[in-house]
């Protein structure tokens, strides 16, 4: 199990995801799952991946030595645009699919595979897609700034109260940390080293690329921080006034 978030806001995108993978509880390994494809001024692609690793790897992959498609042999280092970006990684999910799906459903496996594809190409807008294990996608709107793979919905919470198109873009990279670290503590499938990167609106360059580890000391404090905000804000509601039975419970 994984997760990754992608936020996109007014000012950027965030991209965030953890490095766990888990075959059974004596079987725990790490490997990168947030890939940056970049050429400074030119494009900013960054990758992300949950579901099965070898079907994710086979596709990272494939967009990295480019495969034959629309545009002849394409990468996302080719690709003309943002659309084009997730147009080539949803083809090459069905291509993997095509090579290893019925292998591995013969063996019991499920070909699981959800991809987040997200940044800025040439003079086109910055973007988010969500590509699944069909190969065909969604996008991130203003309505709904952020897409999350993987284990989400103990980080979805955070993000649906406190995330909007307006956010600081440093706001936004923050609440996905909080995202990550509730995450990490209700499921051991998650976890560190976390990967993340940021860009700016129109910057094609990445601004932030960090391995977050153990000893990381700002997101230790900001796991301390929040959670001693949750106990906080808990004792600053006020008690429920029920008390007494008015009604009959079967």
């Amino acid at each position: 199990m994984t997760y990754c978030v992608g936020i996109l806001v007014k000012d950027g995108l965030v991209m965030i995801a953890d490095t766990r993978t888990n075959a059974g509880l004596d079987n725990i390994s790490t490997f990168r799952k947030l890939h940056l494809f970049e050429v400074p001024g030119e494009r900013v692609v960054a990758v992300s991946s949950a579901g099965n690793l070898a079907a994710a790897q086979a596709v990272v992959q494939l967009v990295s030595e480019g495969f034959d498609g629309d545009y002849g042999t394409e990468t996302l280092y080719t690709v003309p645009s943002m659309f084009a970006a997730a147009q080539l990684v949803g083809r090459a999910v069905q291509h993997v699919f095509k090579a290893d799906g019925a292998s591995m459903e013969a063996m019991s496996a499920r070909f699981d595979v959800m991809l987040l594809v997200g940044g800025q190409i040439g003079g086109g807008r910055l973007r988010l897609f969500q590509v699944y294990s069909a190969g065909n996608f969604i996008k991130s709107t203003t309505d709904t700034p952020y897409l999350q793979i993987g284990e989400h919905k103990y980080g979805k919470p955070i993000l649906d109260r406190a995330v909007n198109f307006d956010t600081d873009l440093n706001d936004a990279l923050k609440l996905g940390l909080i995202s990550m670290d509730s995450t990490m503590r209700s499921n051991l499938g998650v976890g560190m080293p976390i990967d993340m990167m940021t860009v700016r609106r129109d910057a094609l360059e990445t601004e932030v690329v960090h391995r977050i580890d153990q000893n990381d000391s700002y997101f230790s404090g900001l796991r301390e921080s929040w959670s001693n905000a949750l106990s906080q804000a808990h004792r600053n509601i006020p008690r429920p006034p029920y008390e007494g039975r008015d009604t009959e419970i079967d």
